[in-house]
């Protein structure tokens, strides 16, 4: 989880920031949920930006894992080997990189956080 923390750019208000291979965006997942979805951008206690999924897989053998990079690919119109979980692999709190062109990719997940229309504090 270190490696969250210490990536500033989140503090900027942003749900994502570019990097040199793509996007970089904290998701927080519930597993065992009834659907899979999005359920908007959230800020943490520490006042972080997180978007947040659910996934009806159980949290075993990586499967919500797996059920998470599915949906986001799906979703945003990628290849499941460009959507890789950088860390948190067995937290809640994870941190997501997307492969490809950085601001094609923030214009989808831009698009995807406005159609949502659920923001949390």
């Amino acid at each position: 989880m270190e490696l969250m923390r210490s990536d500033a750019d989140f503090g900027s208000g942003l749900p994502f920031n570019a990097t040199p291979d793509g996007l970089r965006f904290l998701v927080r997942l519930t597993p065992r949920a009834a659907r899979n979805g999005f359920d908007g951008l959230v800020r943490e206690s520490d006042g972080r930006p997180v978007l947040r999924f659910r996934v009806t897989a159980a949290p075993v053998k990586g499967a919500a894992n797996a059920a998470l990079v599915a949906y986001v690919a799906n979703t945003l119109n990628l290849r499941k080997s460009d959507v890789r979980i950088i860390s948190g692999q067995t937290a809640r709190l994870k941190l997501l990189e997307l492969s490809g062109d950085a601001d094609l990719i923030a214009a989808r997940l831009t698009q995807w956080i406005g159609a949502s229309d659920t923001t949390g504090t």
